[in-house]
């Protein structure tokens, strides 16, 4: 890890409130306490966006997209937002946001910050959309020359194939590599536990801290970093190689196919 530098880095909280969960005080609590320069959280419906209305006055910069579908979301931010777009990359009803935001020193840097949809027992036991939606965020953050994140709740563990897959295409690094596995999920049983929520970093970056915070009355934990610009551009572990390349496509053309056939039912 690196020395943090407010100036030429970013401090921000990534959490999964479970849109049910009605301890809005925890996480107005742990916000306030953290104070971080980003606040990302999903399943947020209106009662949610409505309880963290005292964090207009801390933070000036908001996209607030709170839906009754636990797809909502809202991002609060300190530093300046100097283009957004609110995107449905694979289903009509799953938004996701893309954002340059300028530090303090006047860089910028693109944050992309996703909640695709998991498999669900009884609708759809595959995995297309969720897979399709992180690989299109991947090549979207490789073909972006400025330094960018992708931070949320992908729904997918640190592990999995199609996480080894996003790496490769998006050519990002996971700050868990080497770590520890700082599991953000499931928050109410202590021996089943995996990381699902995440904050990737582009080369520009270095960690300056990773860190799971206390519960907020959601099944899922928030989790907390802080990245800082460096001089040196560090080196991808990873590259995909043709045929990985051919694979994401494919996988994505087969995630819209697939919400083309949810959306017809």
């Amino acid at each position: 890890m690196i020395p943090y530098d407010s100036q030429n880095g970013i401090h921000l909280i990534v959490g999964n409130v479970y849109q049910y969960n009605k301890n809005y005080s925890k996480a107005l609590q742990l916000i306030q306490s953290e104070d971080p320069d980003l606040v990302f959280l999903v399943e947020t419906d209106q009662s949610w966006a409505d309880a963290l209305t005292s964090l207009h006055s801390i933070y000036p910069h908001r996209i607030l997209l709170p839906l009754d579908n636990t797809y909502g979301l809202v991002l609060y931010s300190k530093l300046s937002i100097l283009r957004q777009e609110i995107n449905y990359l694979i289903s009509e009803d799953i938004p996701s946001l893309e954002l340059d935001i300028e530090l303090r020193n006047g860089k910028q840097i693109t944050i992309y910050a996703i909640h695709p949809t998991p498999p669900v027992p009884g609708e759809s036991l595959k995995s297309t959309e969720r897979d399709a939606e992180i690989l299109i965020v991947g090549k979207k953050s490789k073909e972006n020359p400025l330094p960018s994140l992708v931070i949320g709740d992908l729904n997918d563990v640190a592990w999995s194939y199609t996480t080894s897959l996003f790496l490769k295409i998006s050519e990002m690094a996971d700050p868990r590599r080497g770590r520890g596995f700082y599991n953000t999920f499931h928050a109410k049983y202590p021996y089943f536990r995996w990381p699902l929520d995440h904050v990737f970093l582009s080369k520009h970056f270095g960690l300056s801290k990773i860190h799971v915070l206390p519960p907020i009355g959601s099944d899922h934990f928030p989790i907390e970093l802080k990245a800082t610009l460096t001089q040196s551009k560090n080196t991808a572990s990873e590259k995909a190689s043709p045929e990985e390349k051919k694979e994401a496509n494919e996988k994505i053309t087969n995630g819209h196919r697939e919400s083309e056939v949810q959306n017809s039912k």
